[in-house]
């Protein structure tokens, strides 16, 4: 088994002991209002901040190319409330294009 394998199944692992203890250290208690308020809006957060680092991100610099006009295609879609479909087809059509293009 290679090394990437080995990553996977640890990471894959790991993954589901996270989301297991939740469940197991709460039982049936629920959280605080202000940290229920946090939780909600964390995993969205860490969403964005891995978009636009994967969009914007090169070797060690900022690269503006074809993937930060996706995105901002995307976000267009996202704005006048398409579907998420859509909004995929929108932004990888916007990148396709614009890669040709240039």
């Amino acid at each position: 088994m290679s090394e990437i394998w080995i990553v996977v199944i640890v990471v894959g692992a790991t993954t589901v002991l996270f989301k297991a203890t939740g469940p197991l250290f709460l039982a049936r208690r629920t959280l605080p209002p202000r940290v229920l308020a946090l939780v909600e809006v964390l995993a969205p957060a860490m969403l964005a901040a891995l978009v636009v680092t994967q969009a914007v991100a090169g070797d060690r610099e900022l690269v503006w190319d074809e993937r930060l006009l996706g995105l901002g295609a995307g976000a267009a879609a996202v704005a006048l409330r398409a579907p998420l479909l859509v909004v995929m087809v929108v932004a990888a059509a916007t990148a396709a294009l614009t890669l040709l293009l240039i």
